[in-house]
C-alpha cells in the first residue's frame, strides 16, 4: 500500500469516527446483553486484551477489522453463532479497552496477540473468522500457527492491498474532505454499501450505527493504517494454507473489490468462494441472515 492509500485510510477512519460520534450523541438505545456472555481482561505479552465469550461448544474466534471495536459485531450474529459454538470476540491492540502495549502495530503482531489470547483462554484449536483487516490477521494466524486453526473464514479479504485496489473514483470519494461531518459520513457509507441498498434501507443504517461502539483512538487508527501499509501480504504463501477455508464477500464491494476474493479462492487449495449478489463491504449488516447461514453451513 503506497503512502497515498495510507493517508486515504486515515481520512476514511476519521470520517468513520465522526459519524459514530454524531449518531451516538443522538442515541439513547441500550445494547441488549446475552445471558451467556462472559467478559474478561487477559494479560497477553505486553498488553491487556479485553474480550467476551458467548455460549458453549467448539470455539469460534472472530477478529474485528480496521478501526472498529468488538462492539461492531451485532447481537444477531453473535446470538446465532453462539447457539452452536463458544464465540470469542475481542478488541485488537490499542482499540476499545485493549491497551496499546509497547510493541509495534503490525498485522503479524496482531496475529500473535490473537494466538496469545487463545493460549490464555486455554483454546488449543478453533474456527477463525476475520473481517477485512481482521481477515489479514486471520491469514497470518493460520500461516504462523496452523495447529491452532481448524476452519478459516475470511470475509472481504485480500492477500495484498496493492494487488486489486479500489477504483480511482472510490479513492477520490474517500479522499474528499469537503462538507459537514454528516456529508462526509454519507460519502463513507456510500463506499461500504451499494447505492440502491442505501436508498431503501435508511432505518437499517440507523440501526447499525445508533449504538455505543466503544473507545476508538484516532492515533491508534493511524497506527493500524500504517500496519496495513507495511504488511507484505500473503500472496506468495497463501497456497500453503491447507485448512478448509470459506472466502466470502459482496459482489458489489467497491472498497475491497471481489476480484481479491476470487484470487484468494484460486490460490487456497481447500477453499470455497461465495460472492453475495447485491452486497458491499458491509455484507454482514446488509444480509445478516444470508451471512449467518453461509458461515454456519460451512462450519458444520
Amino acid at each position: 500500500m503506497n503512502k497515498r492509500i495510507i493517508i486515504i485510510s486515515i481520512i476514511f477512519i476519521i470520517v468513520f469516527l465522526c459519524i459514530f460520534i454524531l449518531l451516538n450523541n443522538q442515541s439513547t438505545d441500550i445494547v441488549k446483553q446475552n445471558s451467556n456472555k462472559v467478559e474478561g481482561m487477559a494479560k497477553v505479552g505486553d498488553i491487556n486484551i479485553s474480550y467476551r465469550t458467548y455460549g458453549e461448544g467448539y470455539p469460534l474466534v472472530m477478529i474485528m477489522g480496521y478501526g472498529s471495536t468488538m462492539e461492531m459485531w451485532e447481537d444477531q450474529l453473535i446470538n446465532s453463532f453462539s447457539k452452536d459454538y463458544k464465540v470469542i470476540i475481542f478488541d485488537n491492540r490499542g482499540i476499545g479497552e485493549t491497551s496499546d502495549g509497547n510493541k509495534d502495530f503490525t498485522i503479524e503482531q496482531f496475529a500473535e496477540d490473537t494466538n496469545g489470547l487463545m493460549n490464555v483462554l486455554g483454546i488449543e484449536k478453533a474456527h477463525i473468522l476475520g473481517w477485512s483487516m481482521g481477515s489479514y490477521i486471520a491469514q497470518e494466524l493460520t500461516l504462523r500457527h496452523p495447529e491452532k486453526v481448524n476452519k478459516l473464514v475470511i470475509y472481504a479479504s485480500v492477500c495484498s492491498p496493492e494487488m486489486f485496489p479500489p477504483s480511482p473514483e472510490v479513492l477520490s470519494t474517500l479522499e474528499d474532505p469537503s462538507g459537514t461531518p454528516e456529508e462526509q459520513g454519507s460519502r463513507w457509507i456510500s463506499v461500504i454499501f451499494p447505492s440502491d441498498w442505501i436508498i431503501n434501507n435508511g432505518e437499517r443504517i440507523k440501526e447499525i450505527f445508533y449504538r455505543p461502539l466503544g473507545n476508538i483512538k484516532p492515533e491508534n487508527i493511524g497506527k493500524q493504517a500504517i500496519a496495513i501499509g507495511k504488511w507484505e501480504g500473503t500472496c506468495s504463501r497463501i497456497s500453503s494454507i491447507n485448512n478448509k477455508t470459506l472466502v466470502i464477500a459482496g459482489n458489489e464491494d467497491v472498497l475491497v473489490p471481489p476480484v481479491n476474493s476470487e484470487y484468494l479462492a484460486s490460490k487456497i487449495p481447500n477453499s470455497k468462494l461465495i460472492l453475495v449478489d447485491g452486497a458491499g463491504h458491509a455484507l454482514m449488516f446488509q444480509y445478516p441472515d444470508k451471512f449467518i447461514r453461509e458461515v454456519t453451513e460451512f462450519l458444520k
